[in-house]
C-alpha cells in the first residue's frame, strides 16, 4: 500500500481510464494536467484515433487543451487492453444502459473487470465511476479482483460516482465535489490520495454501496421533481394557467422551494436511466419504488403530450398532423451541447411521423443524425421558418434566431418557454 501511495504522491503512478467519453475524457485531461501519465483505453477506434492526435471530440474539452498534453507525452490512447498491465490506477467509466425491458445492463462493467483481472498485478487501485445499482462494486467487481490479491492490502477497490454535467460553464471535474466509497478503509485512503490530486473536495462515505446510492439519489431527486412539474404543467393547462409563471412566482419564496421546469421529456444518460437502476434493485427485494416508477411514467409520456399539443394547435388552424410539414427545433437532449443520448426529440419525431407528418429538424449543434431510426441532416439555421406548418421547440439552444422564428413561423409549439423572451405571447405560439 505504501509503495502505491508514494507513487501517487510523486505523480509517477501510471493511470488508465477505461472508457473515454463524456466522463472519461475530462478525467484523462485533469490527471494529465496534474502530472500523471494517463492512457485512455476504449473499444472505439474513432475516439482513440482522435485522442492520439490530440483532438477533442467533446465540446467541454477544447482541442487546445488536449493537444499539448498529447504532444508532451502525458496522454496516450489505445484500443488494446494490454495497457492495463502497466497501470497502477484504473478508473472505469463505461456505459451502463438499460435494456429493452428497462433492466440494468452491466455487461460493460463485467467486461472491463474481466480485462483488468486478465492484466492484474499487486498494488493496483481500481475505481468504478459508472452509475449502477447499490451492491455492484461489492458483488460484481470485488470477488473477481480479489481472487489472488488481498482486498485493502494488495488491491484497492472504490466506487466514485461521476458528476459530469455537459455544457455547464461553472462546474467541471475539478471544482465539483467527488463522493468516494471504498471497500475497506485502506481502499478509501488510496482512492482519496489519487482524487485529491485532481479534485478540490473529496467526500468520503462509509462504503461502495453508499456511494452508489448517493448517485442514484441525486438523479432520482431530479427525475421525481421533473415528473412533478411535468404533471403540474398538464394540470395547469387544464386550468387555463401558465405553469411557467406559477413556477417563477413560487421561486421567489426564499426557503422550502427549489424550482424545476417542465419540458418535452427527459434526456441524457443519467436522469432517464439511473432511477430505474434503483427501482429494479428494490424489486429484487420485494419493494416497489412508487415515486420513481410514477415519475418515469409521467416523464415518459411527455413526448406524446407534446405531440398532442401539436395536433391541437394544428387543428385550431384547420390543419391535421397528417400531411403537415413540421420542423423540430433542437434534437440534442439539452441546450448548447451535441449530446443526443435519450433525447425526447426522437420520440417526438417518431410519433409525428407515425401520425403522417413530414418532419425535418434544425439544430446548429447537430448537423446530421443517424440514431433511433432517424436519419437526416439539419436544415440550415439561417433558412426560413415560413414553409413549415408548425415549428416545435424541443431544445432551446442559445444560437437560434427565435425573434425571426416568432416573425416567420405560422405556428410554434414551445416546450421550453423560450419564446417568452423573444417576442412574447402571441396567438400562433402554444406553450406547455
Amino acid at each position: 500500500m505504501k509503495a502505491l501511495l508514494d507513487k501517487i504522491a510523486a505523480r509517477s503512478a501510471e493511470v488508465v481510464v477505461v472508457g473515454i467519453g463524456y466522463v472519461g475524457l475530462p478525467l484523462v485531461v485533469e490527471l494529465a494536467e496534474a502530472g500523471f501519465h494517463v492512457t485512455g483505453y476504449d473499444k472505439d477506434p474513432r475516439k482513440v484515433g482522435l485522442l492520439s492526435r490530440g483532438v477533442s471530440y467533446i465540446e467541454d474539452i477544447p482541442t487546445s487543451v488536449v493537444e499539448p498534453l498529447v504532444k508532451g507525452g502525458m496522454i496516450s490512447a489505445s484500443t488494446d487492453p494490454a495497457v492495463l498491465a502497466k497501470a497502477d490506477c484504473v478508473i472505469v467509466c463505461v456505459p451502463t444502459p438499460l435494456n429493452k425491458t428497462k433492466e440494468p445492463d452491466i455487461s460493460y462493467i463485467v467486461s472491463a473487470t474481466d480485462e483488468i483481472v486478465a492484466h492484474q498485478h499487486a498494488d493496483m487501485l481500481i475505481v468504478l465511476e459508472s452509475t449502477t445499482y447499490p451492491g455492484t462494486t461489492r458483488e460484481v467487481m470485488v470477488p473477481k479482483l480479489t481472487q489472488g490479491y488481498a482486498l485493502g492490502e494488495r488491491v484497492f477497490v472504490c466506487f466514485s460516482p461521476e458528476r459530469v454535467d455537459p455544457g455547464n460553464k461553472h462546474y467541471g471535474t475539478r471544482n465539483t465535489p467527488k463522493v468516494l466509497g471504498g471497500s475497506t478503509p485502506a481502499c478509501i485512503e488510496v482512492g482519496r490520495a489519487l482524487y485529491s490530486q485532481i479534485i478540490d473536495t473529496v467526500v468520503p462515505v462509509s462504503s461502495t454501496d453508499t456511494a452508489e446510492m448517493v448517485k442514484l439519489l441525486e438523479n432520482t431527486f431530479r427525475a421525481v421533481n421533473i415528473g412533478l412539474v411535468n404533471e403540474t404543467a398538464q394540470i395547469a393547462r387544464r386550468l387555463g394557467i401558465d405553469v411557467f409563471e406559477v413556477i417563477r412566482a413560487a421561486s421567489t419564496k426564499p426557503f422550502g422551494f427549489m424550482p424545476f421546469f417542465p419540458g418535452p421529456g427527459l434526456g441524457g444518460h443519467c436522469i432517464p436511466i439511473d432511477p430505474l437502476y434503483l427501482s429494479w434493485k428494490l424489486r429484487e427485494l420485494k419493494f416497489q419504488a412508487k415515486f420513481i416508477e410514477l415519475a418515469d411514467q409521467v416523464n415518459s409520456t411527455m413526448p406524446t403530450y407534446v405531440v398532442g399539443l401539436v395536433s391541437d394547435a394544428l387543428n385550431s388552424h384547420e390543419r391535421s398532423v397528417k400531411g403537415s410539414r413540421v420542423l423540430i427545433s433542437g434534437i440534442a437532449y439539452k441546450k448548447n451541447i451535441t449530446d443526443m443520448r435519450e433525447s425526447p426529440a426522437f420520440d417526438v419525431i417518431a410519433e409525428l411521423e407515425r401520425r403522417g407528418a413530414t418532419v425535418e429538424y434544425m439544430d446548429p449543434w447537430v448537423p446530421e443524425v443517424d440514431e433511433h431510426g432517424v436519419k437526416m441532416k439539419s436544415v440550415e439555421p439561417t433558412g426560413s421558418f415560413a414553409p413549415y406548418d408548425v415549428v416545435v421547440i424541443v431544445t432551446d439552444h442559445d444560437n437560434v434566431d427565435y425573434a425571426r422564428m416568432h416573425r416567420e413561423a405560422k405556428l410554434i409549439v414551445d416546450s421550453r418557454d423560450v419564446m417568452r423572451k423573444h417576442g412574447g405571447p402571441a396567438s400562433h405560439i402554444v406553450g406547455l
